[in-house]
């Protein structure tokens, strides 16, 4: 941090590029991940610059970590731009607990503070990492500007004292995770499972889910949209209900993605639950 910002972020994307040729295991499951949702109708260089992107994408996100450690909120109101704001105001104006959804998308560190300046503070839920030192490190970074951080394998109980209480969630819809743990829908034309949590919260508490992403031209400056809630149905089938609205948040996911795929973070084993095949193929 004692070094200026280019020359930093420089050094970042420095080590991005070596990553890129030295980690075949990864770079071959972003190649496995585009051939398997695009086929052919992305060339293998289109595929390539991807996944190149992907390191790049990763090593900014950690750069961001250090450098909001020393941010304020002045700071994020020069470099993001906020839209579609209003989504966020009419729940608080019917006093219901928002959950914001998002994914491995582009600056989701950036991201995430940018919610809880703009918006609300949220309590992020995240997967235990498996260095407690670099874990302790990381959500101390999160937490600095007010934000909170729930560990998956007991938030439950917290999500829904949350809801109850009026309170603001964030929650990543894009992990792998098996049967058990969330209900099947179809993500990027592909069966997969995907957490039901939002779904749940909303539907039982009168929660909304907003959708939020980040993104950027330069690497500079970002905007960070708020999309419409995606309502819940409420009918006589709970379960339906639940599945229901948890396919609409993984269309709007693919939409996402599909509209700019090269921000989403390909070399992550999405699909290794149901099709661990297409990474024995690469890896």
């Amino acid at each position: 941090m004692i070094l200026p910002k280019k020359i930093r972020k420089g050094f970042f994307i420095f080590l991005a590029k070596v990553a890129y040729y030295l980690s075949f295991r990864y770079r071959n499951v972003g190649f496995a991940n585009l051939d398997f949702i695009f086929g052919d109708k992305l060339t293998q260089k289109e595929k390539k610059e991807i996944i190149k992107y992907s390191f790049k994408n990763l090593l900014l996100n950690f750069l961001h970590l250090m450098e909001i450690r020393h941010m304020n909120k002045e700071n994020f109101a020069k470099k993001i731009t906020v839209k579609n704001i209003e989504a966020v105001e009419k729940v608080h104006e019917q006093k219901r607990a928002a959950v914001y959804i998002t994914s491995h998308y582009c600056s989701w560190e950036l991201g995430g503070i940018a919610v809880g300046i703009f918006a609300e503070p949220i309590a992020a839920v995240y997967k235990k990492m498996k260095n407690p030192n670099y874990q302790k490190w990381v959500l101390e970074s999160r937490s600095n500007l007010g934000n909170t951080s729930l560990e998956k394998s007991s938030v439950i109980k917290s999500l829904i004292k949350l809801a109850k209480n009026g309170k603001a969630s964030g929650i990543l819809i894009d992990t792998a995770i098996s049967s058990r743990e969330g209900v099947e829908v179809e993500f990027l034309g592909k069966k997969v499972h995907q957490t039901a949590t939002p779904s749940y919260l909303a539907r039982k508490f009168n929660a909304a889910i907003i959708p939020v992403i980040i993104k950027t031209e330069d690497e500079e400056n970002y905007t960070l949209t708020f999309f419409d809630e995606i309502e819940v149905p409420k009918t006589d089938n709970e379960k339906e209900d639940i599945q229901k609205a948890t396919q609409l948040q993984a269309d709007w996911l693919t939409k996402v993605i599909i509209d700019d795929p090269k921000f989403w973070f390909w070399i992550h084993r999405r699909f290794k639950n149901r099709y661990q095949y297409i990474y024995k193929k690469k890896t």
